[in-house]
């Protein structure tokens, strides 16, 4: 299975369609709102969001959204990262509900070599998240700094961490 890409394998224009899609339940809301602190009653509280919304529904909070394609574009996109550089934007677009299927696709928009180090570079990536039935639900942009295949080769492979294991 791939795991990211150097900066040669990228070329702008290409779109990565990012496999398998997410179901949001509402224990992952749920467990997303706690971890972070965010008790807004939209997200936690049905009595609230079915009388005083507009949705008449709890809404899954954004950053949810937002955190699960970053995740999903990881195999992708960042796998090989060397850093991410900027969250340049970010917009909900429309909400998502309990329930629903989240799947997600990015973009290549731009590449560009680092001035000051050549074994590295430099990708501009836009993702998209949609819900099952195309609906677009979030849209963010980011850079990533990113290997050439020579930093790799010069660092031991594609993972040279990975402990080789059952020899004795």
């Amino acid at each position: 299975m791939q795991f990211g890409r150097t900066y040669e394998e990228f070329t702008v224009g290409d779109v990565y369609r990012h496999w398998p899609g997410k179901t949001v339940t509402e224990y992952d809301d749920h467990l997303f709102c706690l971890l972070t602190m965010n008790h807004h009653p939209l997200h936690l509280d049905t009595n609230y969001a079915e009388r005083t919304t507009d949705f008449g529904r709890n809404v899954v909070v954004g950053n949810y959204i937002y955190s699960l394609l970053l995740g999903m574009s990881v195999p992708d996109v960042s796998g090989k990262a060397i850093a991410n550089l900027e969250i340049e934007s970010l917009r909900h677009v429309a909400p998502t509900f309990h329930g629903d299927t989240i799947y997600g696709e990015t973009t290549v928009l731009d590449k560009t070599p680092s001035k000051s180090k050549p074994d590295r570079g430099v990708v501009h990536v836009e993702t998209k998240g949609y819900k099952q039935d195309g609906t677009l639900v979030c849209v963010f942009r980011r850079k990533v700094m990113v290997p050439t295949a020579t930093y790799i080769k010069e660092r031991g492979g594609e993972q040279p961490g990975r402990p080789t294991l059952g020899e004795d």
